[in-house]
């Protein structure tokens, strides 16, 4: 009875070593993909290349913030006036002052306090294309969740471009299925689906600061 007791015992744990060294496996083998994907996608953006890429909201397209050949590539992809601005991803709120000159006093209290994706138009926008920015000198900048966007930003250690997949005009696709033919066409390259994490498949809400204590949310 306890040679019994103890066989059993010893099966389930070869049995718990062999799931844990399946998983562990399966894990590490996700990860490399994912790093390899993000050092492929980093050298196309360094060479201002655009991308059709998964975000915390909807798919995006998207090229190095810094680089101004690569941002009026997405405007004629997108066929849009230059004077409507874009949206920029930072992997983390550290990088804020590095295109923010003067950051409300409130904003980091809100970064800190949101939950869902929310995109923030900031005053004094500093160190970026002047193709990004509207007459007012502002920057609607939006802290990713991504892994794999904060993945990649965090590679090329730039700001990333962020605007819907879709003509000026049209609806913006909800999944990457929605996306039309025209648009993946133009783009340099298409990030594997397996990388799209988003769970509100929306457009984030968008607030702008009026002032260090005060803003205005523009789309809920």
């Amino acid at each position: 009875m306890i040679k019994h007791y103890f066989f059993k015992k010893n099966l389930r744990y070869a049995f718990f070593c062999a799931s844990f060294k399946k998983y562990y496996t399966f894990a590490t083998l996700i990860y490399f993909l994912m790093e390899q994907e993000i050092l492929k996608c980093k050298e196309l953006l360094l060479q201002g290349k655009v991308l059709l890429y998964p975000t915390d909201t909807v798919w995006g397209l998207g090229c190095d913030a810094t680089n101004e050949e690569a941002i009026k590539k997405i405007y004629a992809i997108k066929q849009r006036q230059e004077s409507k601005s874009l949206i920029i991803l930072l992997d983390s709120a550290d990088r804020l002052p590095l295109y923010v000159s003067k950051i409300p006093l409130i904003a980091w209290d809100l970064i800190t306090q949101t939950h869902r994706p929310t995109t923030y138009i900031y005053p004094n926008a500093q160190n970026l294309p002047e193709q990004l920015l509207p007459a007012d000198g502002t920057i609607a900048i939006r802290i990713t969740t991504n892994s794999f966007c904060k993945k990649l930003i965090k590679a090329i250690e730039r700001p990333l471009v962020s605007t819907s997949a879709n003509v000026s005009g049209e609806a913006t696709p909800v999944t990457f299925s929605e996306i039309s033919q025209q648009i993946i066409d133009l783009v340099d390259y298409v990030v594997p689906q397996e990388y799209a994490d988003s769970i509100d498949y929306k457009p984030s809400r968008l607030v702008k600061f009026i002032d260090d204590y005060n803003f205005t949310v523009i789309r809920e």
